[in-house]
């Protein structure tokens, strides 16, 4: 039996908490565009109409067809880059990438437009019983295709320079409500995980070890130190290797075995492949929390708890075991685990998963998988 829980609160936009101002969505593409586009074209009309006055004979219906079909040609053209440059955003941070797969069609391209837009002047000018004259069709295939070359770019450029303000305001924003999150669960880590009941247990078990273990008491002290300043320092570190996460893990889980004495055992089933892969800071230690809340504080039988991490295709597996009383799923989740999944969410979206099952026999084991980012 398993649950995997959605990243998100009921009510709430993807990527929206709680507490956390809400922004507009930022609009299409295309909409910035659509306003210089049709005055763009304008333009082009405007002077091919004062271009067949030089001429000496105005024709307003010649720059008109020819403009027109220009223009649909051009939009048709321009929708299309605009829809397939979706899959190129991730070579944004490598212009000359980006430009060789958005031009990687340009030959057809070329073909297309110029035959579409030829269509429908030829067309139009049938319907109305008039033959259209153009001249060579080598003059004009290299008039057209110098025409072409110079919108491309033109157009390429503009499309190019916007992508990469949009890409840099999201990453801004995403930079903002990490930040947003992260002193979120600094506040939530002080007021729930090192409550004032659990500092009050760790320096009891403290003082009760300075006169029979002088050298447990330090060492316990010094790693309560640990855990004070590593919470405190979360908002300036969103992330850190998994090496480190577990100095931290190990620091609170020595505090806790100390309190409780024989009644618990920890295992640490840690793949040395995992240990470059990075985690949300503090982000372990609200699941183990679970198991000695949930767990060990409740039965006065042995409990055995086991942390396990592996690094598999590129993602890391964290597991965290217990063998306790618990038969079902808790209800309700708590503020350390709903803070955990909406860092998890923001660092990582859809790629990241929490699951929480119950373990045969009893007892719950709490499974994240992330990727593996060194």
């Amino acid at each position: 039996m398993s649950t995997s829980y959605v990243l998100e609160e009921p009510g709430e936009p993807p990527g929206k908490h709680p507490g956390e101002p809400r922004s507009e969505e930022p609009k299409p593409l295309w909409r910035h565009l659509a306003w210089l586009w049709v005055a763009f074209w304008l333009i082009m009309l405007l002077l091919g109409i004062q271009e067949s006055l030089w001429t000496g004979r105005l024709q307003f219906w010649r720059p008109l067809v020819d403009v027109t079909s220009s223009a649909l040609a051009a939009t048709v053209l321009a929708v299309v880059q605009i829809r397939r440059a979706d899959r190129f955003d991730r070579f944004l941070k490598q212009p000359l990438q980006w430009f060789l797969h958005h031009w990687a069609w340009m030959p057809l391209q070329l073909v297309a437009y110029i035959a579409a837009m030829y269509a429908v002047r030829i067309g139009v000018f049938a319907l109305a019983g008039h033959p259209y004259k153009h001249g060579p069709w080598g003059e004009v295939m290299a008039y057209e295709t110098t025409n072409f070359v110079l919108f491309y770019t033109m157009f390429g450029g503009i499309h190019f320079g916007m992508r990469s303000y949009r890409a840099w305001v999201e990453e801004r924003l995403t930079a903002e409500r990490q930040v947003s999150l992260a002193r979120q669960m600094q506040v939530a880590q002080l007021t729930q995980q090192l409550q004032p009941h659990f500092l009050f247990n760790a320096l009891n078990t403290i003082s009760s070890l300075i006169h029979s273990d002088p050298d447990a008491a330090d060492t316990l002290l010094t790693r309560l130190a640990t855990l004070l300043r590593a919470t405190t320092d979360a908002s300036q570190r969103l992330e850190q290797p998994l090496a480190d996460e577990l100095t931290l893990l190990r620091a609170y889980a020595a505090i806790m075995a100390q309190r409780f004495g024989e009644r618990v055992q920890i295992a640490w089933e840690i793949d040395p492949a995992a240990h470059a892969c990075r985690v949300p800071t503090f982000g372990l230690q609200p699941l183990l929390e679970n198991c000695f809340r949930h767990g060990v504080e409740r039965r006065s039988a042995v409990t055995h708890i086991a942390v396990r991490a592996a690094c598999r295709a590129g993602r890391l597996e964290l597991e965290i075991e217990d063998d306790g009383d618990l038969q079902q799923l808790p209800e309700r989740r708590g503020v350390g685990l709903g803070n955990l999944e909406r860092r998890m969410q923001s660092l990582y979206g859809t790629e990241a998963c929490l699951a929480l099952r119950v373990r045969a026999g009893g007892g719950l084991i709490v499974g994240v998988s992330l990727p593996c980012a060194h």
